[in-house]
């Protein structure tokens, strides 16, 4: 079963589009709301080297980035085995 957590403020229009393409393909995602939250917002930079916007995106525990690269990996054809945990 693939993993996959995504960083995501409820004012944000990227993380409402890498919602809806996760949504579209069937994933299951855990969020994480960095909105009036320090700690998850610290722990996010941390993990993502130092970004600070959102999304940020991971599956499998490798840092896609955010919703254009994960648009960018659907345009190439590789969300799809990477949903598939292949």
């Amino acid at each position: 079963m693939v993993n996959i957590v995504m960083y995501s403020s409820g004012l944000c229009p990227y993380c409402y589009r890498a919602k809806a393409l996760l949504k579209q393909k069937g994933a299951a995602y855990k969020e994480i709301n960095v909105d009036m939250n320090p700690k998850a917002r610290a722990e996010m930079r941390q993990k993502a080297g130092g970004s600070n916007s959102v999304p940020q995106i991971w599956i499998n525990d490798q840092h896609v980035g955010g919703s254009d690269e994960l648009h960018a990996l659907e345009a190439q054809g590789k969300l799809t085995s990477m949903l598939a945990g292949a």
